[in-house]
């Protein structure tokens, strides 16, 4: 291993700080959602991060509730699925959340839950309005400490020789996910809305894979697994999830009256 690379390799004891950054959290106004608009029943999705299941994001997921977003969990016990099938899985729950609350839904994903948030929304921009992902490799999957690495292709090993519910090795080299790594780097649908929240102090991913060229860049000063319960994240997420909620009233509205003067269209060619 060379020195640049030593240099480049995340700062993984930085990862130490989460338990202040959840105590600087439960003592923000954000917290009790001071300052945080009424969600309406917008639908929202959260997707946790590699080795992580939905409890990670819980807190941020009472808080959604608390503040009257339909937020649903992944249904993940722990993100380490295939990735092709989890987001085939994904897929369809989204569909239910758009068809239950009609209007589409916002994804809020952390790390790898990220990656699945911009496929999501590749696939079915018909389905989302926009995307939040929180210290997401976008760019590059394997720029992780080597720590965090080793245990990918440790998953990786015992997916590949049979132990279910585990991503395999073909995951990332071979034809099982052919479909999924295109649509990771596909040019971003026009409609949908995407922000990329990174830390230059994230202890796992290198900040620079974060900064996906279709997005929105935000930085935020925080720890990788702690960005999920950084105040600052929040307030990005409720910032966010408004400025979707807003361009998805317009465009229902304009749907509306593109319906309403077919309609009128209509009735007029059968009078005449």
């Amino acid at each position: 291993m060379t020195a640049l690379s030593l240099l480049s390799r995340p700062p993984l004891w930085r990862e130490s700080r989460v338990g202040l950054e959840l105590a600087t959290l439960v003592r923000d106004p954000v917290f009790r959602g001071d300052g945080v608009k009424d969600g309406r029943g917008q639908p929202v999705l959260l997707i946790p991060g590699f080795l992580a299941g939905d409890d990670s994001l819980a807190l941020m997921t009472r808080w959604l509730r608390s503040t009257n977003h339909y937020a649903k969990r992944a249904g993940m016990r722990m993100n380490v699925d295939c990735s092709e099938a989890a987001v085939q899985r994904l897929e369809e729950k989204v569909e239910v959340l758009v068809e239950r609350q009609g209007q589409r839904a916002a994804i809020v994903g952390q790390s790898r839950g990220g990656h699945f948030a911009r496929v999501l929304a590749t696939r079915r921009p018909d389905l989302v309005a926009g995307i939040v992902t929180l210290g997401s490799p976008l760019t590059d999957p394997l720029a992780i400490h080597p720590v965090v690495r080793a245990h990918v292709y440790a998953v990786g090993a015992l997916g590949t020789v049979g132990v279910r519910g585990l991503f395999r090795h073909s995951c990332l080299w071979g034809d099982c996910c052919t479909d999924f790594w295109a649509d990771a780097q596909a040019p971003f649908p026009k409609g949908v809305r995407f922000v990329s929240v990174y830390s230059r102090s994230d202890g796992v991913v290198r900040w620079r894979a974060c900064l996906d060229p279709h997005a929105e860049h935000l930085e935020i000063r925080a720890s990788h697994i702690g960005m999920g319960m950084h105040p600052r994240s929040w307030r990005i997420v409720a910032s966010e999830l408004e400025r979707m909620r807003k361009s998805e009233t317009r465009r229902l509205a304009a749907q509306k009256a593109r319906r309403k003067a077919a309609g009128r269209s209509g009735r007029i060619r059968r009078a005449a």
